[in-house]
């Protein structure tokens, strides 16, 4: 029996670096949700997380995972996305419809920077957002180094909620900075409270104050208080930490062992004081006003069931039967992993699948107006392939089942390479196009052969030349017949193509100029080294006619073949296409990445300072687009992960 879901749920979420751990804290609060049964097997894991087969045969979050569960009966949903940088679309997507955002990070500082464009991203949408420091178990250096470290990737102030107690050599409980309570891990079960232990009253003290001025920035009133060493009451500090955490002023930094449940019951608990309402999500998305409102984050080709939008409503309440940017969804469904259950309505703040809305896509706000946001733009493509149907005969299922690929990820485009009568397939480098093909393959027996894109190499001439052609032929009633004479010469590079005619006298008649000019454009398409020619100038300088057998083709004939042989003679010369690349990473990788430049015959034209991102440079060069191909991959080797570059056609030069 359908049932409804209750009003003014909220979302999170769980962000952060490959292999930090992030489905394990998925994971974790739907257990403590009591969604899951705690430790269950990885096997019955799979149908909550990363139950894809792209997932299981490589072991990792391939797409976003979506779970709605109750928590002290309040209604959560949390979005799992994945940590690899290849697929970082799914983050982009997903963090609009968030309430908050917990980003999962690994106990090293040597790593902090693998997660600095997650908080970057998170900061650029004040989106509020805690950390979660995952693995802290085995942990047994400083937190204090963690957080110099941590503080030096946000531009926010980073306020450390709790302090670890340490015992042989492992960390074994925490203390609440806010509270002043001491708390021992217990391995599967929640957290003991025990007394302050002494070895920690000094750190406490230290590390209490330190976050009390951190609010106190922002707090006047606590400012003073402190100032006058007047303790402030713990319902003060609560929500001090509650209203400048929603307003994205702190990040306050948890830590704990996901596998473990250590941390995550205190963790869902700050969730839950803590995260702002969907009303202020709506407002920052600048939704607003009482008719059903919901914004789309995902998009999915569900087999059987056809195309399932999920969407977050993000006002007022949406009932079977209504309509949304003209189309009505067969079914409205709450979600939890890929279990879908059907639901007569949606309250405001629930995430739900919308299945067949056909002309649905991620990023749109559907309303029953029809009135559309403005999508962010995808991340820009890093990597290409060109890809070609297995058999011929699957080439139109191989173009449609593109374009359904690419409904499902913002960040995969496709380009059709004319020349070589292939599909150029573009991503974020060799894993996520691998991912993609192995979906399409999985879902449609499709089998496709891969290779690196061909170079647009072009041709051009170095000197003048001139050519006389006669076309003539005749074989019995009206022959053909024309006769043309042409100079060409080569241009400033990048002014194009030019053709024009000084004929005078009608030696060539004015019903035959276009016919040798399409006979010079298709000389120009392929020149004597076997790419299209650029940068030349053809004029038609005289020529002759018969007035019974010439005709437009007997000219075209003729000006093709004196293009020919006139670029043979103008010493031919080719070119590569050079790319603008300007490449962004942490400054103590600018000496990797100039070596990387120049051993792919890259020039470095300057260096500066990225704009917004402390501690990161920005490389401006050019590289040949032949050189291009696997860059990403070298990048991302040399940066722990985090390079990027952007990258656009700039001139063509001698090869």
């Amino acid at each position: 029996m359908a049932t409804s879901i209750p009003h003014s749920p909220r979302t999170a979420l769980i962000c952060g670096p490959y292999l930090s751990g992030k489905t394990s804290v998925f994971e974790a609060l739907l257990t403590e949700a009591g969604a899951l049964q705690p430790h269950a097997s990885a096997q019955s894991a799979f149908t909550i997380a990363d139950h894809s087969p792209e997932a299981l045969a490589h072991g990792m979050s391939t797409e976003m995972n979506v779970a709605t569960a109750d928590y002290l009966e309040e209604s959560w949903t949390f979005i799992d996305v994945p940590g690899s940088v290849e697929l970082g679309q799914e983050m982009r997507d997903a963090m609009d419809v968030a309430d908050i955002a917990v980003v999962v990070v690994d106990p090293d500082p040597a790593k902090a920077v693998t997660f600095a464009s997650h908080l970057k991203a998170l900061e650029n949408a004040d989106i509020p957002h805690v950390i979660f420091i995952n693995k802290f178990d085995r942990y047994d250096n400083s937190a204090r180094e963690l957080m110099e470290a941590f503080q030096a990737v946000s531009s926010k102030p980073l306020l450390l909620r709790e302090i670890p107690i340490h015992e042989g050599g492992q960390v074994t409980g925490y203390v609440d900075l806010v509270s002043e309570r001491a708390f021992q891990w217990e391995e599967g079960k929640p957290s003991t409270l025990i007394k302050l232990p002494e070895t920690v009253l000094d750190r406490e003290a230290e590390a209490r104050t330190e976050m009390l001025e951190g609010l106190a920035d922002f707090d006047d009133g606590l400012l003073e208080k402190l100032l006058e060493d007047v303790t402030p009451s713990t319902t003060e500090v609560y929500d001090d930490m509650t209203k400048d955490l929603a307003e994205d002023l702190v990040v306050p930094v948890f830590f704990g062992s996901a596998t473990q449940r250590h941390g995550i019951h205190r963790l869902m608990k700050s969730l839950r004081h803590d995260a702002p309402d969907v009303t202020r999500t709506a407002a920052r998305m600048g939704v607003s006003g009482d008719s059903a409102q919901l914004k789309v984050l995902k998009t999915l080709q569900a087999g059987h069931a056809g195309k399932m939008s999920i969407a977050r409503v993000m006002s007022g309440t949406l009932k079977s039967g209504d309509t949304l940017n003209g189309e009505r969804p067969a079914g409205i469904n709450t979600i939890f992993g890929g279990k879908l259950t059907p639901v007569k309505e949606a309250g405001v703040g629930a995430v739900v699948g919308l299945t067949k809305l056909d002309s649905v896509q991620t990023g749109d706000l559907l309303t029953p107006t029809g009135r559309s946001a403005t999508k962010l733009a995808p991340i820009a493509p890093a990597f290409a392939q060109a890809i070609k149907a297995t058999r011929r005969a699957d080439d139109v299922k191989l173009g449609d089942n593109l374009r359904k690929l690419m409904d499902e990820d913002r960040s995969l485009s496709v380009a059709f390479d004319a020349v070589n009568s292939v599909q150029v397939l573009e991503g974020q480098g060799e894993m996520h196009l691998k991912l993609c093909l192995e979906r399409l393959e999985n879902r449609t027996g499709l089998k496709v052969d891969v290779s690196p894109p061909e170079v647009a190499y072009r041709e051009t001439i170095r000197k003048p030349a001139e050519k006389r052609v006669r076309h003539k032929k005749q074989s019995g009633g009206h022959g053909e017949f024309g006769e043309v004479e042409i100079k060409i010469a080569p241009v400033a590079r990048g002014a194009g193509n030019a053709f024009n005619e000084t004929i005078h006298g009608g030696a060539v008649p004015r019903q035959y100029l276009s016919a040798v000019e399409h006979g010079v454009t298709d000389a120009l398409e392929k020149g004597p080294l076997g790419y299209p020619v650029v940068d030349v100038s053809a004029t038609l300088t005289d020529g002759k006619h018969h007035s019974v057998d010439s005709s437009e083709m007997a000219f075209r004939k003729a000006a093709g073949q004196a293009m020919r042989e006139a670029l043979a003679d103008a010493k031919p010369v080719k070119l590569e296409p050079i790319n603008a690349v300007s490449i962004a990473v942490p400054d103590q990788f600018i000496a990797g990445v100039q070596k990387i430049v120049m051993g792919r015959r890259g020039q470095i034209l300057g260096i500066e300072a990225r704009d917004g991102w402390t501690g990161w440079e920005q490389v401006q060069c050019q590289i040949p687009a032949a050189e291009m191909g696997d860059l990403i991959m070298e990048l991302r080797s040399a940066t722990m992960g985090v390079g990027s570059f952007t990258s656009e056609f700039d001139h063509l030069q001698d090869v």
